[in-house]
C-alpha cells in the first residue's frame, strides 16, 4: 500500500505557474531569472500558507537548472533538477531559524557559504522563520549577508517582518506575499477535488476558503478533513457540520426578526444557536460580518468586496434591499460594541440578548415620528441685584453661569409654568417663554378649529378659559414682613422628611427680605447653594401660596464670611507668650532665634 500524502504536500507548487494567488511576485522573479538580474539576498514575508517557502524552493531550483525552458521554468530533466526533486541536492540548504537561532548555527552556515557549488551556478541558502534569530545571530550574519561570495544567494522567509532588524531589511529585496483570495482558493480546491475524484458543491468550497483565512495550506488541510468526513461527497451542510460553522440561515433569520422588531423570536433563535454549542463571541462576530456583507451588497460598486457563491449572493442582494443604510450602520456598531465587551462581561448571555433587543428596536426607531413635546423649555424670571437667581449654577470662586438646573418633578414643572405666567402681561399667551426684552405684541387669536391647526398655531393660541385665571394670579401681591417669610420658611423645612440635606440647609440659613418681594439666602458652601437652587420651585410654590404673593423670588449666594482664617499667626503666638514670660525675649536675643 502506498503511503498517504496530504494534499498540502502532494499538490505543493513546483513551478511558478502553479503558485496560487501571487502572480505579480512570480512574474517578477521569472523576469529576474531570464534577465540574469539576481540579487544576493531576498526577503519573502507574508501570512502563513501563502507560498513563501514554495516560491523560494522554485526560485532556487530554477536558477540552478542547466537547461531551462523558454518560459523560464526548470526543465526537471537535468542533473540539478533531478537532485532537487529527489532531495539530494547539495546546492540548496534550508535552515529553520526557529530551532537554529544561535550564533554557533550562523557560524556553521557561514562556513558552508565559502564552499562553491558542485553542480550549477549558485549555492542557495533558504532560512525560514528568520525573525526567530537572536540579536547576536543577526549581527554575526550581517557581514556575510551584505557581501557574500558571487556563488552564494540567500532567501529569507518570515511571517513577522517587523521583528527583523532594519540592517537586515536594508540588504534584501523585499517581496510581500498577500493573502490568497477566496475566488482563487475555490478554483484551486476545485482542481484538487477533480484530481482526487471527489465531488464538491461551490458553496461548500467557499466555506472552506473562508475558514482558511487566506492560507492555501490551511484550506487544503480542511479539504482533507472534510473529504474523510463525507467520503468524497462534499456538501455545504456536511462542511458546516464538520467545521462547526454557523449556517447563513441563522443570520438571515436573525435579520428577519430584527426587521420585524420581534424580540422574542430573536432571543429564542439565540437560545437555539447556543444549544448547538456555538460560542457567543463567534455568534456576534459572525452577525457583525453578516451586516457588513448586507451593506456591501447594496451597491454594485462595493459588491466586489463580497466573496461568496452565486446563490448566496442573490439572497444577500434581496435581503439588502430591505435594510436601510442607517439601520445597517447602527447594527454594525451595536454588534461591534458587544464583541468588544463580551470578554469582560460577567453575564455573557445577557449581553447577547440585550444586543439583540437593541437590534430589534432599530426598525421601530426608523418608523417613529417625533410628536409634540410635553415639556417646554421655560426660563425662570430673574430679578435684578446681586446673588444668584434661581435656575443658575455658581462655580466656587466664580460668577454664576446660566446652565439648566437639575431635573425636577412634574409638580415642580407645573408650578414653574404658573410662576412664569404671573410675570407676563395679561394679554400674553399662557405657555409662551418669558421674553428677555420688551413685552412682545400679543399674537392674534386663531379662529380655526384645533383639529386643523398646526402645532405652532396651537402654541400661539390664547385659551379663553385661562384668561381670567391668569389675571387673577397676577393680582396676588399681598405685602408681608420678614418674620412671616421666616416662619413659613421654617414650616416648609419642618415638613421635609426624605430630603435631609435640604432640611438641614434651610434650618441653618435664614432668608433676608429685600426690595420688590425678593429675598436673599446666604449659604455656607456651594453644595448648599446647589441644593437650594435645585429645589427652588418647590420652595417658591409653597411660599407664594402661604403668603398669597406670586411675585416672590429668591436669590442664593455663598457667604463671604466663611473664608478660613488661622486662629493665631507666629508673631501673635510669640507676643502672647512674651506677655506671660518676659524672659522669653532675652532667650531669643541671646541665642539669636527666629520667630518662625
Amino acid at each position: 500500500m502506498d503511503s498517504y500524502i496530504v494534499s498540502a504536500r502532494k499538490y505543493r507548487p513546483s513551478t511558478f505557474r502553479s503558485v496560487v494567488g501571487q502572480k505579480a511576485l512570480t512574474t517578477t522573479l521569472k523576469n529576474a531569472i531570464s534577465g540574469n538580474k539576481l540579487a544576493h539576498a531576498y526577503l519573502f514575508c507574508g501570512p502563513r500558507g501563502v507560498g513563501k517557502t514554495s516560491c523560494a524552493r522554485i526560485f532556487a531550483k530554477t536558477i540552478n537548472c542547466l537547461t531551462p525552458t523558454p518560459e523560464g521554468d526548470a526543465c526537471n530533466s537535468c542533473e540539478s533538477c533531478l537532485a532537487f526533486n529527489e532531495q539530494r541536492s547539495y546546492n540548496i540548504h534550508e535552515l529553520d531559524a526557529a530551532s537554529n537561532n544561535s550564533v554557533d548555527d550562523i557560524r556553521s552556515l557561514i562556513e558552508q557559504v565559502r564552499i562553491p557549488p558542485a553542480i550549477g551556478k549558485y549555492k542557495v541558502f533558504i532560512i525560514d522563520e528568520v525573525h526567530m534569530l537572536s540579536s547576536a545571530a543577526f549581527n554575526a550574519f550581517l557581514k556575510t549577508l551584505e557581501e557574500p561570495p558571487h556563488h552564494a544567494l540567500f532567501i529569507l522567509a518570515t511571517t513577522e517582518k517587523h521583528k527583523v532588524l532594519p540592517t537586515i531589511l536594508s540588504r534584501c529585496q523585499i517581496y510581500d506575499f498577500s493573502r490568497i483570495s477566496i475566488a482563487d482558493m475555490v478554483d484551486h480546491l476545485q482542481y484538487v477535488a477533480s484530481c482526487e475524484g471527489a465531488t464538491a458543491e461551490p458553496e461548500a468550497l467557499n466555506v472552506i476558503a473562508q475558514k482558511a483565512d487566506g492560507g492555501m495550506r490551511d484550506a487544503l488541510s480542511i479539504f482533507d478533513q472534510v473529504v474523510s468526513f463525507t467520503n468524497g461527497h462534499i456538501t455545504y451542510q456536511a462542511v458546516i457540520d464538520n467545521l462547526n460553522v454557523l449556517d447563513y440561515e441563522y443570520y438571515f433569520r436573525l435579520t428577519e426578526a430584527m426587521l420585524a422588531g420581534n424580540v422574542r423570536s430573536a432571543i429564542l433563535l439565540l437560545n437555539e444557536i447556543l444549544t448547538k454549542g456555538f460560542d457567543g463571541q463567534n455568534i456576534i462576530t459572525g452577525l457583525a460580518g453578516h451586516f457588513r456583507d448586507l451593506l456591501v451588497c447594496k451597491d454594485e460598486a462595493t459588491l466586489i468586496l463580497f466573496e461568496v457563491g452565486a446563490s448566496i449572493r442573490d439572497r444577500y442582494w434581496e435581503m439588502a434591499k430591505r435594510c436601510p443604510d442607517p439601520l445597517l450602520f447602527k447594527a454594525i456598531e451595536l454588534a461591534n460594541t458587544c464583541d468588544l465587551n463580551y470578554r469582560v462581561s460577567r453575564n455573557k448571555r445577557l449581553l447577547l440578548e440585550l444586543t439583540l433587543i437593541q437590534l430589534c428596536q432599530l426598525s421601530q426607531s426608523q418608523n417613529t415620528t417625533v410628536h409634540p413635546g410635553h415639556q417646554q423649555n421655560i426660563q425662570p424670571v430673574h430679578g435684578s441685584g446681586g446673588g444668584t437667581p434661581v435656575g443658575t449654577s455658581v462655580q466656587p470662586g466664580g460668577q454664576g453661569q446660566s446652565v439648566p438646573s437639575s431635573p425636577q418633578r412634574p409638580q415642580a414643572m407645573a408650578a414653574q409654568q404658573q410662576v412664569v405666567t404671573t410675570q407676563m402681561p395679561s394679554s400674553a399667551p399662557l405657555h409662551r417663554q418669558v421674553p428677555q426684552g420688551p413685552d412682545p405684541t400679543p399674537p392674534k387669536k386663531n379662529a380655526a378649529s384645533p383639529k386643523s391647526t398646526s402645532l405652532k398655531e396651537l402654541m400661539q393660541e390664547k385659551p379663553k378659559e385661562n384668561t381670567q385665571q391668569t389675571t387673577k394670579v397676577q393680582e396676588q401681591a399681598t405685602p408681608f414682613q420678614e418674620e412671616d417669610l421666616v416662619r413659613y420658611w421654617n414650616l416648609f423645612a419642618d415638613r421635609i422628611d426624605k430630603k435631609v440635606y435640604l432640611k438641614n440647609t434651610m434650618g441653618n440659613c435664614r432668608p433676608v427680605l429685600q426690595d420688590n418681594f425678593y429675598f436673599e439666602v446666604a449659604v455656607h458652601n456651594p453644595g448648599q447653594q446647589e441644593e437650594l437652587i435645585s429645589n427652588s420651585m418647590d420652595i417658591l410654590t409653597f411660599l407664594r401660596s402661604q403668603l398669597k404673593n406670586t411675585h416672590i423670588q429668591m436669590r442664593v449666594r455663598i457667604s463671604e464670611s466663611n473664608e478660613k482664617k488661622l486662629a493665631y499667626t507666629a508673631t501673635e503666638k510669640y507676643q502672647y507668650l512674651l506677655e506671660i514670660n518676659p524672659t522669653l525675649g532675652r532667650l531669643r536675643d541671646e541665642f539669636n532665634l527666629s520667630i518662625e
